[in-house]
């Protein structure tokens, strides 16, 4: 798997970029529940665009495989 495939996802820019607004929002915020879960889904959100680009490239590589075999 290439890294190529992260670096390039929109969905993964977009997660990632998000970092900043939380790190903001929460850099001078008392560490609590709220800053927490809000850590906490920025994480979840990362972890879902991950899982979009190597589901993508699981499809991707089955419908390659089915061309082959119906060869």
């Amino acid at each position: 798997m290439h890294v190529r495939k992260f670096l390039l996802n929109p969905g993964v820019l977009t997660a990632v970029a998000g970092a900043v607004g939380v790190y903001k929002v929460t850099k001078e915020a008392p560490v609590n529940w709220r800053s927490l879960l809000l850590w906490g889904s920025w994480g979840i959100g990362v972890a879902l665009a991950i899982g979009s680009v190597l589901e993508q490239d699981r499809q991707v590589r089955l419908e390659e495989l089915e061309r082959e075999l119906s060869k």
